[in-house]
């Protein structure tokens, strides 16, 4: 059917040449001075200054050269500090900046002046280029964003906007084209590109009742896909408001630099003045010299370094862990993850897979293992119980042709009956029907199962006991590697879950947990984290599901499973793993600690300097050039410093 639909469509070759139209657009020569246009202007002013030395000998034309120079490479930062200044009644480190190369040219230190401007305003464009990195993802995400979907209706395409579509609805996807919705594959095969979603560097097989989801790339298969969500609640929408939320929310450590820049630039300014006075009224210092150790004050003083110590490292490392997979909500976060002693993890669908499996049969009554699988499967085919489908799928797996139930019924809690091939039988709990029946060997054998972490399945017919089917939820291949990195990195771990006790402490010794929290309910794991938190600070909480989201609020730091999460885990999340990869969270942990030394080899080496060029300059042995130097110099270290985490 889809084939079909595919000859009688659009012309599937015209998207890419408008994509590739769009791009040729968008890399033109005007574009890419208008996005990097502080570097250029830096350059170009950085170009002017040397011009103007060069032309020394010919004063007004060089003099006109550092104008251009001071202009050029000024104006953006001249517009920050005088809006600041009138808007927000605040002196900021751009005023002073702009102060001190004035001063610099009112005492003929033009070229002083100059470099100080064209460093500055280098400095200016390289922390630019950092927030530009960090938002290149939310870029190439909105890029992706789908606006029109073929919708497959009465027979027949119909191109309709995205924002129309309801559940149920049906949408044909052609090859190469960008997946619309959130859905599930109702007929089609293809790879799909899911990086923009999980990550994943290589595509993922799809084939019917798979999911998919919006802003995925499709492969060479066409597919017939059925509507799951709204637009604006796919899984695309979320992660967008994700990256937009991270790039908007600064850290508390940048919010508290900010509020001490004003007061730090105020403070300068009353020295710088008091520089100028007292001196020479009551030293006998020249006023020119005055002036000019006033003026090499205000630049080695101001705090530039300092203020650029924060923003770039926590945006590159927000910008690195989008590419990953790892999606954080805001620097908070990021500062909050790089303390934090204790991991919980929620058992289902967290450390396990959360879909359990058939791992044991044993029949009585003379049938065979595939005979008993063959009548468990074929009643608890009409259940939708994870234990039942568990059943279903391994009977699939084997090849089984199921029956068709007559009079089936479900009793919650305790199991399913249903009459096969006219006999009347009964699936679910011990108590309910056959354990005490069981021989003493078999007796035993449930015990040891039971013992480690597996579910017990019974079936019995009028003749009694038939069979025992145990059944378990398999951890993680990953999980137990991920338990030792944490562990390697000091953290301790701990499991929190609502199963009993027994089938918890089992998948916790094969995951490598020490320290278990079973038969909890949602609130009473809200209150061991709180306890954790007491015990050992900073606790991070891993979970997917609604029963996670009260823990996931009261820890320091949430993390939800974005593959499989629930939306109310993903909106209490501070941290999104968006393909379920634990592998991913000691990464994340270990580079949320680089950002923090980052930023503290930042601050010290920022304050070190201004420290040292301030005593350089009341002992009399900095020089303007030498100032402008050291403190730019300084500025430029530490944003390089910063931007180092986009490759980690």
């Amino acid at each position: 059917m889809i084939a079909g639909n595919t000859r009688t469509s659009v012309d599937t070759n015209r998207l890419p040449a408008e994509q590739a139209g769009s791009l040729n657009q968008d890399g033109s020569l005007l574009a890419l001075l208008k996005r990097h246009q502080e570097g250029v202007a830096a350059m170009t002013s950085g170009a002017f200054t040397l011009a103007a030395w060069l032309l020394d000998q010919f004063p007004t034309l060089s003099i006109a050269l550092y104008l251009l120079a001071y202009l050029i490479g000024g104006y953006h930062k001249a517009s920050e500090g005088v809006a600041a200044l009138l808007e927000e009644r605040k002196i900021d480190v751009n005023l002073l900046m702009l102060l001190a190369a004035a001063g610099a040219a009112s005492i003929g230190y033009w070229l002083e002046g100059g470099i100080l401007i064209f460093i500055f305003a280098l400095s200016g464009a390289m922390e630019s280029y950092t927030m530009q990195r960090s938002s290149r993802d939310l870029a190439s995400l909105l890029q992706l964003k789908p606006e029109t979907a073929l919708l497959w209706e009465n027979g027949t395409e119909k191109r309709v906007p995205v924002e129309s579509l309801t559940p149920g609805a049906l949408v044909v996807v052609k090859p190469g084209a960008g997946i619309p919705v959130d859905g599930i594959i109702r007929e089609g095969r293809s790879a799909v590109n899911q990086a923009s979603i999980t990550g994943e560097s290589l595509p993922v097989e799809k084939t019917v009742d798979d999911e998919v989801f919006a802003g995925t790339i499709n492969g060479q298969g066409a597919l017939l896909v059925e509507v799951t969500r709204t637009n604006e609640a796919t899984l695309f929408a979320k992660i967008v408001q994700l990256v937009r939320e991270a790039q908007n929310e600064a850290p508390p450590s940048h919010r508290f630099m900010e509020r001490l820049e004003g007061i730090y630039a105020k403070t300068i300014l009353a020295i710088t003045a008091l520089l100028l006075v007292v001196p020479p009224l009551f030293f006998g210092w020249e006023w020119q010299q005055a002036l000019y150790r006033s003026m090499v004050f205000l630049v080695v003083a101001s705090p530039c370094a300092l203020v650029a110590s924060i923003m770039p490292a926590v945006l590159s490392a927000i910008s690195t862990s989008a590419r990953k997979g790892l999606l954080f909500k805001g620097g908070v976060h990021l500062e909050n993850l790089a303390k934090v002693k204790v991991v919980a993890f929620d058992k289902t669908g967290t450390l396990t897979k959360g879909r359990p499996v058939v791992t044991r049969i044993l029949p009585f009554q003379g049938y065979s293992e595939q005979e008993l699988l063959h009548i468990a499967a074929s009643i608890e085919r009409l259940s939708e119980h994870p234990i039942a489908q568990a059943i279903v799928e391994k009977a699939a797996e084997c090849g089984l042709q199921l029956e068709q139930p007559k009079q089936f019924q479900a009793f919650s809690g305790k199991g399913v009956t249903a009459e096969l091939a006219g006999e009347t039988w009964k699936v679910g709990k011990a108590e309910w029907l056959g354990q005490q029946h069981l021989p003493e060997t078999a007796m035993q054998q449930v015990a040891q199962w039971q013992a480690q972490g597996e579910t017990i399945v019974y079936l019995a017919n009028r003749s009694g006991l038939a069979g025992i089917i145990a059944v378990r939820d398999t951890l993680r291949a990953d999980a137990p590697a991920v338990i030792e990195k944490l562990k390697q990195l000091g953290i301790k771990v701990v499991m929190l879950t609502g199963d009993k006790r027994a089938t918890a402490e089992s998948l916790a010794q094969a995951a490598g947990v020490e320290e278990v929290y079973a038969e909890l309910l949602p609130a009473e794991k809200s209150d061991i984290i709180e306890q954790l938190k007491q015990r050992y600070g900073s606790v991070a909480m891993v979970g997917d599901g609604v029963n996670d989201a009260p823990a996931l609020a009261r820890s320091t730091v949430g993390i939800a499973m974005g593959g499989t999460g629930s939306d109310v885990s993903l909106d209490v999340a501070d941290l999104v793993l968006m393909n379920d990869d634990l592998a991913r969270l000691p990464a994340a942990i270990s580079l949320a600690r680089k950002a923090k030394r980052i930023i503290r080899q930042n601050i010290c080496f920022s304050l070190a300097v201004i420290l040292s060029l301030v005593y350089a300059n009341f002992s009399g042995e900095v020089n303007l050039p030498l100032g402008v130097v050291g403190h730019e110099g300084s500025t430029l270290l530490v944003i390089l410093n910063g931007l180092r985490l986009l490759r980690s």
